[in-house]
């Protein structure tokens, strides 16, 4: 019952903050000028005929209410006005058509970085203050003070240009399960890897360590049970319960992606799309993608809350 009150709440809170967040952006977008896609060689007069259609010169609260109503009763989240490629046409079309590219590659990379990272600190931590530890620390340190943008050049320079192995840009289509495809899209995806690797190794071998000195630790030893079999049994149980949930949020949040590293790699994200929607001001776009960055965003924290009860029982979130 606490546990059904507790995700009430914060699914309420969630709400509440999500709708701050899209009313904010939406007062300050609607008191720039609408560009009306000067310079792309688009007919203004049309455009600006069906941007008063749609009541975009109303009153500020008139406008939002008419948003509101066309999302919720038919899906209408606006038309493209400066954005290449998507003037004229409903920006959900471009959205959806934009979203696998980036699911992929942060999919990918989480499904690289996970074990590696979890691997390197049960090593890390199994031999403590030894040549090993001190080499993965050190590797750790690297790769938590070095941004993935650097590592997505060298990655460019080194694999791509210099041994040829992968190509610099991803592959045009849309048939991304293809080994061509795949192989293209492995370059951002070992950029997007090594904060997660690192993330997951410091906090695996910080939480295991300290589970291996608890006193649980010895009393299993002492009734028999060698230091592997109390390592897997006992220890790594234990430490996953601060760890597993960081996972979850990991696989919710790939979806947000990563649009530096899109552009880096002219992978056709939304990352992209909405890096160039605050470029060339497309009001449109960029609400929608702010709300789709926001949602994801809150979303993985209450998903990250809420595992730590159901992996961990003696966890209760919103008892008293």
């Amino acid at each position: 019952m606490y546990m059904l009150k507790y995700i009430l709440k914060r699914i309420g809170l969630m709400l509440m903050t999500f709708s701050i967040i899209i009313v904010t952006c939406f007062v300050l977008i609607k008191l720039l000028p609408i560009p009306l896609g000067e310079g792309l060689g688009v007919d203004k007069q049309l455009i600006e005929m069906k941007l008063r259609e749609r009541g975009y010169y109303d009153p500020i609260p008139v406008q939002l209410w008419n948003y509101v109503v066309r999302i919720v009763t038919e899906g209408d989240f606006g038309i493209g006005t400066t954005m290449p490629g998507y003037i004229n046409q409903p920006i959900w079309d471009g959205f959806v058509s934009r979203l696998p590219p980036t699911i992929l590659i942060n999919v990918y990379s989480s499904l690289i970085g996970v074990p590696i990272g979890l691997g390197l600190g049960i090593l890390a931590a199994l031999k403590k203050n030894k040549w090993q530890d001190q080499v993965i620390s050190t590797g750790v340190i690297v790769m938590i003070s070095i941004p993935s943008i650097v590592f997505a050049f060298l990655i460019q320079y080194v694999l791509c240009f210099k041994l040829g192995w992968f190509p610099l840009r991803m592959e045009s289509g849309t048939d991304y399960f293809s080994w061509e495809m795949f192989k293209s899209m492995l370059p951002a995806v070992f950029s997007l890897c090594f904060g997660s690797i690192a993330g997951y190794a410091r906090y695996t071998r910080a939480e295991l360590t300290e589970v291996l000195t608890g006193e649980f630790m010895l009393l299993a030893r002492t009734k028999g049970l060698t230091r592997g079999q109390a390592t897997i049994r006992h220890a790594l149980r234990n430490a996953m319960v601060p760890i597993f949930p960081m996972i979850l949020g990991e696989f919710v949040s790939v979806l947000s992606g990563s649009m530096i590293i899109e552009n880096i790699f002219d992978i056709p994200g939304v990352g992209g799309l909405y890096l160039k929607s605050i470029t060339v001001l497309d009001y449109d776009f960029f609400m929608l993608l702010s709300g789709f960055y926001t949602l994801v965003g809150l979303a993985a924290g209450i998903i990250i809350d809420i595992s730590y009860g159901i992996i961990d029982p003696r966890i209760r979130m919103g008892a008293k």
